[in-house]
């Protein structure tokens, strides 16, 4: 059986880390370069594909302002990819969230870290330091303190996400406070400073329903740009007739549901049908994230 596939997870370019301390490999690298756009609230310009549906479109040097930060993403072959920050205008623009799914692992992951940078850059703004105004520096991989010298890098928050289940026909999924009836995903949490990622599972599961897992085991990760997170995929086994208990604070439901009604609300989620008005389950995470990647494994017996 083919293995589900992660999105925004392939390293399909180069990232070239040792030239974005080469400014004249940078100057010459920009004016040929492909230029990914996004505006500060992390949309970007897209145009007709291929296959008719919508991928992110490409511009030059000469669509950018002279003032507008540009930063270096990488290479394919002998291509320079970098992004820049620009205003909105009257182009077609789109979210990672809306494109995520079904564009092509290079845009997919130019568009990805490009997200990450803007969203970096806009939330550390100051040396925490000292409080002086930091300037951008190794073609945008870094922000440097004009005051004190020192420097400072794109943070990355860890957090995992598990798949639990009960090492036969049912699978535990959980319904964020915030979210719509009959929705489920995977259980998820940041890890804390100080802790292992197999301890954050334990924990956060203990936390949000209850139960206590063991079997603890990785299963993959996934870049989450929203705005920095590094989503861990992990699967873990429930032991004997436990009790499930959501908190009420992050979690308003959770329970166990069988292969046949998860199977059936992915259809539902994927537009195949209508839900059944009387089922628990009518939807869970899309296409996009490694929850569904997680639920997915688990469906195919993968996991």
């Amino acid at each position: 059986m083919t293995r589900p596939q992660l999105k925004l997870a392939a390293a399909a370019y180069d990232r070239a880390s040792h030239r974005r301390g080469d400014d004249a490999w940078l100057a010459d690298a920009w004016s040929r370069a492909r230029v990914l756009l996004v505006t500060p609230k992390s949309a970007t310009a897209v145009e007709a594909g291929d296959d008719g549906g919508e991928r992110v479109a490409f511009g030059s040097p000469a669509d950018v302002p002279a003032d507008a930060p540009h930063r270096f993403l990488g290479l394919v072959g002998d291509e320079p990819y970098f992004a820049a920050t620009v205003d909105s205008d009257d182009r077609g623009w789109r979210t990672l969230r809306d494109l995520g799914g079904t564009i092509d692992d290079l845009r997919a992951g130019l568009l990805t870290s490009a997200i990450a940078l803007e969203q970096w850059h806009q939330r550390h703004p100051r040396c925490p330091l000292c409080g002086t105004p930091t300037v951008e520096s190794h073609a945008g991989w870094t922000r440097t303190c004009p005051a004190d010298g020192s420097e400072h890098f794109p943070r990355t928050d860890p957090a995992m996400i598990t798949l639990v289940h009960d090492g036969g026909d049912r699978c535990l999924l959980g319904r964020n406070r915030g979210w719509p009836e009959r929705r489920y995903s995977t259980l998820a949490g940041f890890v804390d400073a100080g802790e292992s990622l197999e301890a954050a599972v334990v924990r956060e599961i203990q936390e949000e329903v209850s139960v206590e897992v063991t079997d603890v085991r990785y299963v993959a990760s996934q870049p989450w740009p929203f705005p920095s997170s590094l989503m861990l995929g992990f699967s873990a086994r429930v032991e004997g007739d436990q009790l499930v208990r959501p908190d009420h604070v992050e979690m308003a439901e959770a329970g166990w549901f069988t292969r046949e009604q998860v199977q059936r609300a992915a259809d539902w989620t994927d537009g195949s049908g209508e839900p059944d008005p009387d089922a628990e389950l009518q939807h869970i995470s899309p296409p996009l994230s490694i929850s569904r990647y997680l639920i997915d494994l688990w469906l195919a017996g993968q996991l």
